[in-house]
C-alpha cells in the first residue's frame, strides 16, 4: 500500500478539506463547486457514521414497515442514512438530480438549490448485516450534468468514464472514507477527537495479484460454466500457484475494500437465476470500478469493460469481477472460452 499520509506523527495532519483545496488549486479555471459537494458529501458521512453507531441506544436497529425499490426490507437505519445523504446533497448547493438504491425515482433538486452534479449513491450498503455489527458503509459516484435545459433523468445514464469523482466510506472499526477525484486513490480516517478526516494512506495501489477471491459461493449451483470454472482453477490450482482464500461479508464495500487493500478479485456473477446480475450500476459497480481502476486494478462485466456500460435505467443492474488486474484478466480468459455466455 501507499505512504502514511504527510506528516504521519508531526502533527502537520492533511485533512480532507486540506487536500480537496490543493486539488482545486491544481485546476486555475476551477470554480469550487466540486469541492463544496465534496465537503457536503463528507459531512453526510460523519452525520451516518454517527447514526450506525447510536443505533443500537437509539433502538435504530431492526425492520422499518416498509421496501425499497429492489423489493428489499429496509432497515430504520437504511431510511435515517437515505435522508441525512439527500438533505446534505440538497443543501450543498451543487447537485440537480440525486439517484439512490432506496428511492424508486430520481429525485430532481429544487430549482432554486440546483448545481451542476448528479450524485448516485447507496447510503447504506450492508444495511441488513448492522444489527450483528458487521462493517457496513456508503457509496457514491459524481457525473457533470451534460445536457442543456432541464434535468431529467436522462442525465444520470452515463457510463463510469464520464465520473468526475467516487468514493465509499466504511463504518467499522474506524470511520474511513476511500475517494479518487481522477488522480488516483486516496484513503482518510476519521478523527473523533477533531471531527475531521485525515489523510492515512495517499496514492493507494492495489497488487497486480493477490492471493483472495471475494463470492458467494451459496449460489454455486446457478453459476454459468465460467465461473464455475475460475473458481476451481482458484481452488485446485495447476503448476506451482498455491490456492487461494476465500473470504467474503456480503457487504459488497467492505468486500471491495479488503479487495482493495490485500489484493485479489471480487464477483458478482450473472447467475441463471439472476441473468442480469444483482448489483446496481449507477452507485454500487461503477464507482467501486472506478476507485479499482484508479488504483491500477481492472473491473469488467465479463465481456466488456464495465466502465464502458451506459445504464439504460437508473436501477440497472450488472455482473461485475474486480481487483488486481491479473486476477481479472484470467477471469475474461475465462469467459472467451465460452461465448454463448453473456457477460
Amino acid at each position: 500500500m501507499a505512504d502514511v499520509g504527510e506528516g504521519g506523527g508531526s502533527g502537520d495532519c492533511v485533512t480532507l478539506t486540506r487536500w480537496l483545496l490543493a486539488e482545486q488549486k491544481k485546476h486555475p479555471m476551477a470554480s469550487g463547486d466540486l469541492t463544496q459537494l465534496m465537503t457536503a458529501i463528507l459531512t453526510a458521512v460523519k452525520a451516518i457514521s454517527s447514526a450506525v453507531r447510536r443505533s443500537g441506544i437509539a433502538h435504530m436497529f431492526g425492520i422499518a414497515r416498509c421496501s425499497n425499490v429492489q423489493a428489499e426490507v429496509m432497515r430504520r437505519l437504511d431510511i435515517v442514512a437515505n435522508d441525512l445523504f439527500i438533505n446534505m446533497m440538497k443543501s450543498s448547493f451543487g447537485t440537480c438530480l440525486l439517484v439512490s438504491e432506496e428511492s424508486e425515482e430520481a429525485i430532481e433538486v429544487e430549482a432554486d438549490k440546483q448545481g451542476k452534479y448528479i450524485v448516485c449513491f447507496d447510503p447504506l450498503d450492508g444495511a441488513s448485516y448492522v444489527d450483528s455489527l458487521v462493517t457496513v458503509g456508503t457509496i457514491f459516484t459524481v457525473f457533470r450534468k451534460k445536457s442543456e435545459g432541464p434535468v431529467s433523468v436522462n442525465d444520470a445514464l452515463q457510463s463510469g468514464r464520464n465520473v468526475v469523482a467516487a468514493g465509499y466510506a466504511l463504518y467499522g472499526s474506524a470511520t474511513a472514507l476511500v475517494i479518487s477525484v481522477g488522480t488516483g486513490v486516496n484513503s482518510f480516517v476519521l478523527d473523533p477527537t477533531i471531527g475531521e478526516f485525515i489523510l492515512t494512506e495517499k496514492d493507494v495501489r492495489i497488487k497486480s495479484r493477490g492471493k483472495i477471491y471475494s463470492i458467494n459461493e451459496g449460489y454455486s449451483k446457478y453459476w454459468y460454466d465460467p465461473i464455475k470454472d475460475y473458481i476451481a482453477g482458484l481452488k485446485d490450482p495447476t503448476g506451482d500457484r498455491q490456492p487461494y482464500s476465500a473470504r467474503y461479508v456480503g457487504a459488497m464495500v467492505s468486500d471491495v475494500h479488503r479487495t482493495l487493500r490485500y489484493g485479489g478479485i471480487f464477483m458478482y456473477p450473472a447467475t441463471k437465476d439472476c441473468p442480469k446480475g444483482k448489483l446496481r450500476l449507477l452507485y454500487e459497480c461503477i464507482p467501486m470500478a472506478y476507485i479499482i481502476e484508479q488504483a491500477g486494478g481492472l473491473a469488467t462485466t465479463g465481456s466488456l469493460p464495465l466502465l464502458d456500460v451506459i445504464p439504460k435505467s437508473i436501477h440497472q443492474r450488472s455482473p461485475v469481477f474486480l481487483g488486481s488486474r491479473e486476477d481479472v484478466e484470467d477471469v475474461i480468459e475465462c469467459f472467451k472460452k465460452y461465448v454463448h455466455v453473456v457477460g
